[in-house]
């Protein structure tokens, strides 16, 4: 009888531990928050990020339908929308692009993923095909406020200066969080960025990560709002994972900015 209770009760964990698994890497939660930016008109942003060509859905509708109920005036979208390493995922990230930008404008910069893809120049045409705005060191008036596009922070972060325009209020779109210093240096207003994926896993009640690409072990830029004196910025946990395939205590997010 012992060894009976005994298997019930390892297969109710196993059975607890796989629902706590799929709640954690496919439920989206949706993160708000309010920012205040001298002479910006009022804006709502819908931020996205590292989606690594996960589909929410069939055609990725659970995650369109949660982003039409924003509303938002425009879609950011803050690098590595495919995965290096699942060619096939490019399919699925156009799909997501042709529809969401029946929403709203979808502004997009490229991530490491898409920087290390020798094929990059491709899928750049390919998400303009399929209705993105896509901002490679350059910069676009949309819906009234100047935003810019950091393309690939990683490798390209010495291009600051270079391509940020002389006017306020602006607006940065990079992919890297850990370079804010120089984002914050060049007078933005707001940043918006992905790439830290939470940190992976997170310690429960604590909002700290485990690890980062570029910041090592509990990285300090994994989510939430970070100030310097202007600056804002504002981390995306992302939607999908990359070569580490499990989230903890990190469910895929959808932020909401709403600019007073």
């Amino acid at each position: 009888m012992i060894w009976l209770w005994v298997t019930l009760a390892a297969a109710a964990f196993a059975a607890l531990t796989a629902v706590f698994v799929w709640f954690n890497n496919r439920c989206i939660k949706t993160t708000r928050y309010r920012v205040e930016i001298p002479d910006s008109p009022k804006l709502k942003i819908v931020h996205l990020s590292d989606l690594h060509g996960k589909a929410f859905g069939r055609g990725n509708s659970k995650l369109v339908a949660r982003v039409k109920a924003e509303a938002p005036d425009f879609i950011a979208f803050t690098g590595d929308i495919i995965h290096l390493y699942t060619p096939k995922n490019k399919e699925v990230a156009l799909a997501a692009v042709s529809a969401l930008k029946e929403i709203a404008p979808f502004i997009y910069v490229a991530g490491n993923h898409e920087m290390r893809n020798k094929g990059y120049r491709f899928l750049r045409r390919d998400l303009k095909e399929a209705g993105a705005e896509v901002l490679d060191d350059n910069t676009a008036l949309v819906s009234g406020i100047t935003v810019v596009g950091l393309n690939g922070a990683s490798l390209r972060n010495d291009k600051i200066n270079k391509i940020t325009p002389d006017v306020s209020p602006k607006i940065l779109l990079a992919h890297e969080p850990q370079f804010f210093e120089k984002y914050a240096r060049a007078g933005y207003d707001l940043v918006l960025c992905g790439h830290a994926h939470g940190g992976q896993w997170r310690i429960p009640f604590t909002g700290v990560g485990l690890y980062a690409p570029g910041q090592g072990k509990f990285p300090k830029y994994t989510s939430g709002v970070h100030t310097d004196g202007k600056t804002k910025m504002i981390i995306s946990r992302g939607l999908g994972n990359s070569e580490f395939p499990l989230r903890l205590f990190n469910r895929p997010e959808i932020v909401v900015i709403e600019i007073n």
